[in-house]
């Protein structure tokens, strides 16, 4: 990459880039699709739900339209809805909830471990009261959630856990995929996703083939063969294309994966004192679909890295129970201070496979120079007013 800073362009994602390694196979898949006219659930489509159930350790894959599909179909599959709760994690994309009150269902939200931004398993158990009917953990920016203790309180009390691997794909927890964990488990396959499509798209896996069958049908205008319609049912069909382009990435899914994991390690072991930056639990394969840090001045520092052409990213902004959409769960501020601790000082930093060492370095060192220029600035205004140079960086204005 160029280093000059007055040209550098070092995006979040850059597909792109991704694309120009596997452009040849790609141009191939599209025109395997386009001349069998093959477009709605053909060939491709099974294919690739066999092949991503393999991946996931698993018997059965169901592709639909997108990852709100999946954990919605995952949990109107196991007969969840109206007069339900369902606990999940509070820091999450919005869809976790909105997958959940689709269903008629009522979210109930759980406060995060501050390590691994994943559930904390000592709030859980509290949440579950008699309309609980499922758990749906969620393995934030790549991390799994802490799953065992997860599956002893459900098997405890009853309850049904879907895993929300949205951002996961090729996880693993204690040697085992994220995906075979829990009873299903939803992904998405959002272009900017570790494995992304060409638009928006999305799978449920599960060993149950029962559960596997009703998904089929409610993906499928609740149809069990043509015509014949045996509940009512949706459009939410994964599409062929999608499905013969996301198989050629899954073949490069592992070497990506394992990218991500050494740019995320050099991360680490650059930035460690700079920032609060994220750690691996001892359990945890991470895929590192997000490198999240933690900053209190993070506004000053995403304009900093902008001026030097380095893009960042905030996931999320506004939790879940600040939304106007959920205001109705009747949550306060405060109710989940880690959540809203992450909400006000994560800053996401470039992640993807095809980044270089010098990329890597030079947000490093722009983070640096930010970190320098406003301890620079902090001591001046001490002096300004008269007060004694602080003897360490301890609590300057880049540690929270």
């Amino acid at each position: 990459m160029n280093t000059n800073k007055d040209s550098q362009q070092l995006p979040l994602v850059d597909l792109r880039a991704q694309y120009s390694q596997i452009a040849t196979e790609i141009q191939a898949a599209t025109e395997r699709v386009i001349t069998a006219a093959d477009f709605i659930l053909g060939r491709e489509v099974a294919l690739f739900e066999d092949e991503f159930a393999r991946f996931c350790e698993v018997s059965q894959a169901v592709g639909v339209d997108s990852g709100l599909s999946a954990l919605e179909l995952a949990l109107r599959a196991y007969d969840i809805g109206a007069g339900n709760t369902v606990i999940t994690a509070a820091n999450t994309f919005i869809a976790t909830a909105l997958a959940i009150s689709n269903t008629g269902a009522v979210p109930v939200l759980v406060d995060v471990d501050p390590q691994t931004y994943t559930l904390d398993i000592a709030l859980l158990e509290r949440a579950i009261d008699r309309k609980t009917k499922a758990i749906v953990p969620v393995h934030q920016y790549g991390h799994p959630a802490d799953m065992d203790p997860i599956m002893e309180i459900a098997q405890k009390h009853g309850l049904v856990v879907v895993e929300d691997a949205c951002q996961a794909h090729g996880s693993k927890y204690k040697g085992r995929r994220v995906g075979s964990l829990g009873h299903a488990a939803a992904f998405c396959f959002h272009p900017g996703k570790n494995l992304g499509a060409f638009g928006d798209g999305g799978m449920v896996v599960t060993r149950d083939q029962r559960v596997a069958e009703r998904l089929r049908i409610l993906r499928n205008y609740g149809q069990r063969e043509k015509y014949h319609h045996v509940v009512r049912g949706f459009n939410r069909r994964l599409d062929t294309l999608q499905a013969a382009l996301l198989r050629v990435k899954l073949a490069h899914l592992d070497s990506w994966n394992c990218a991500r994991r050494q740019h995320a390690a050099a991360y680490g072991e650059l930035l460690e004192g700079e920032v609060v930056t994220p750690k691996e639990a001892g359990y945890a394969e991470s895929v590192w679909h997000l490198y999240v840090i933690q900053v209190s001045n993070r506004q000053d520092l995403a304009a900093y890295l902008a001026e030097k052409g380095i893009a960042t990213g905030v996931h999320y902004p506004t939790p879940i129970h600040l939304q106007p959409a959920y205001s109705d769960l009747g949550y306060r501020p405060g109710a989940f201070p880690v959540t809203e601790r992450c909400a006000a000082n994560i800053l996401s930093l470039p992640m993807y496979a095809e980044l270089t060492p010098a990329d890597l370095q030079y947000v490093v060192g722009s983070i640096q120079e930010f970190i320098s220029n406003a301890a620079s600035s902090h001591l001046l205004s001490l002096v300004a007013h008269g007060v004694d140079e602080p003897r360490s960086r301890t609590g300057s204005v880049h540690n929270l």
